[in-house]
């Protein structure tokens, strides 16, 4: 046996678990700090409504994702019908448009004089929308739907990987018995599936919490748009952190509901490999529900915004080409992007490597919490990081004091490191994750090998582990890349004065309504978002 690495690389696990949670404790304390009285105040003007509709917002949201992921997961794993190869990975397609856009895109799309209702009263015989109109999209009823048709891929893919392993064996037996589909299904596959319907739910949940762009577009004004106008329309930073503090009890309550649905539920292993689920062949009206049901949520949380996307894009276009400040945009976008990948890439092998270098409880205690960023709406990160900024920004000011007379104000926030910070501290642990996971196909054999040679636990880390996980490196790089480019809270909120990013652009633009001028920035966002989901599609 060999000794324990030093305990270096336990502090590194402990500091980057310190650099995580740093904005969550600044915020807890800068609420407590703020004036009692605020409270009683925010409760009848702010928290009442907001929480309310938080409330009703997640609970529509919950039921619609369990609900998609849930039927499509069963029919693409049990079934063979018409389409189910394509639909498989065209399911997991809502994944690239964010929840701001699909929002921006409808809103347009079904606008009273939009081409829906356009088209509905052509084919009706009416002449203007007062003789006829659909529903108003904005609105509670609208929000969720169009949420929960855009994140129900966070339940449908463990749903399925699930059904694909775990579930054959008690399918296969539950149908020798003779249990008919709709008996198999809710007896044997909603009870099996209920831990990874949890999970899925739990993360879709919080992206429906971390929304921000969504919910204001359609007129619903959430914990998350209430703690954007209490800060930039009111000024009320104390106010605004603490309705984020409610927000973080949320948070906390889904991970503890994905946690106690998982309470208890485990599968037993065999020596054998698992065989792949004999999927049942559907004929006629069977098979063509079964491509309806699965074709439906790719058609609204994808091709329908995906087509009005491109459609605007062409126009603008046409008819003044694509607008020169888009480039700026999009550079320095990839360049917050880019420098948040790579610091929270290094970080997360770091993290990676310190479980496997330096096992020990105080170590996986701090590999958990520097993970727990991803739980963290953008807009609490953001929120609990300012009073952290502006206090690093004082102490540089009044240092750089000592040697210049004028010493540059607002160093880190006007730099976009703030922003940068926010990146990497929600979206360490794709990174820490990836990274492990890929860490683990390495036998430790190899660093007892190596330690054998004489190479100290970093020479192991050196020449073993870094150059054995730049796969693992590169895929959760490009995921962090993405979801940095998509992230809306944080950015609106921590952005440098003057910055754009392409996610900005877009709110911007949707807010004054004008829809042309934001569907180049939009499209690009989905082209880049469409990277996770091919590397997805290629897993399952």
């Amino acid at each position: 046996m060999f000794p324990k690495a030093g305990g270096g690389w336990q502090v590194i696990a402990v500091l980057i678990a310190l650099l995580v949670m740093l904005p969550v404790l600044a915020l807890i304390g800068f609420a407590l700090q703020g004036s009692p009285g605020l409270w009683p105040h925010l409760f009848r003007n702010v928290l009442a409504s907001a929480l309310g509709q938080t409330i009703i917002l997640l609970s529509g949201v919950g039921v619609i994702v369990a609900s998609i992921g849930t039927v499509t997961a069963w029919l693409i794993a049990g079934f063979d019908f018409p389409g189910r190869r394509i639909l498989g990975w065209a399911l997991l397609l809502p994944l690239a448009v964010p929840t701001y856009i699909i929002a921006y895109a409808y809103l347009d799309i079904l606008h009273p004089i939009g081409p829906v209702q356009s088209l509905l009263r052509d084919l009706l015989g009416y002449d203007s929308p007062r003789d006829f109109r659909l529903p108003d999209i904005r609105s509670m009823t609208g929000c969720i739907l169009l949420l929960g048709f855009v994140l129900y891929p966070y339940v449908y893919l463990p749903v399925r990987a699930l059904f694909a392993t775990q579930a054959a064996n008690l399918l296969e037996a539950s149908r020798t018995l003779g249990a008919g589909p709709m008996r198999v299904f809710r007896q044997i596959v909603l009870p099996l599936a209920r831990p990874a319907i949890a999970a899925g739910m739990a993360l879709a949940l919080m992206e429906t919490l971390n929304d921000i762009g969504a919910a204001e577009f359609l007129g619903v004004r959430t914990l998350t748009v209430s703690v954007y106008s209490t800060w930039l329309n009111r000024t009320d930073l104390p106010g605004a952190a603490q309705i984020a503090i409610v927000m973080l009890m949320i948070v906390v309550s889904l991970v503890l509901f994905e946690r106690w649905a998982r309470k208890g539920q485990t599968y037993a292993g065999t020596a054998r490999r698992h065989l792949p689920l004999a999927r049942v062949r559907l004929r006629g009206v069977a098979a063509i529900t079964a491509t309806m049901l699965c074709t439906l949520p790719v058609l609204v949380g994808f091709i329908a915004p995906a087509s009005y996307l491109i459609h605007q894009a062409w126009r603008r276009y046409s008819y003044n080409g694509i607008p020169t400040r888009i480039w700026s945009e999009a550079l320095q976008t990839a360049t917050l992007a880019l420098i948040a990948t790579m610091i929270a890439v290094g970080l997360g092998l770091l993290i990676a490597a310190a479980t496997r270098l330096r096992p020990s409880k105080v170590t996986h205690f701090a590999v958990r919490i520097s993970t727990l960023g991803y739980a963290v709406p953008g807009t609490i990160l953001a929120i609990g990081l300012l009073p952290v900024i502006i206090f690093a920004d004082r102490q540089i000011t009044a240092a750089l004091g000592l040697f210049m007379t004028n010493a540059p104000q607002l160093i880190l926030l006007g730099s976009g490191a703030a922003l940068i910070y926010a990146y990497v501290a929600r979206f360490l642990a794709i990174a820490a994750g990836g990274i492990e996971a890929g860490m683990t196909r390495v036998p430790q054999s190899m660093d007892h090998a190596a330690r054998s040679l004489g190479q100290s636990p970093t020479g192991v880390f050196r020449h073993i582990h870094i150059p054995l996980s730049r796969a693992s490196m590169i895929s959760a790089g490009l995921l962090i890349f993405v979801d940095c480019v998509k992230e809306l809270p944080a950015t609106l909120l921590l952005r440098p004065l003057n910055v754009e990013t392409l996610a900005t652009h877009l709110y911007g633009e949707a807010a004054r309504g004008t829809y042309e001028d934001a569907s180049i920035a939009a499209l690009m966002i989905v082209l880049i978002g469409m990277v996770p989901v091919f590397l997805l599609s290629n897993r399952i």
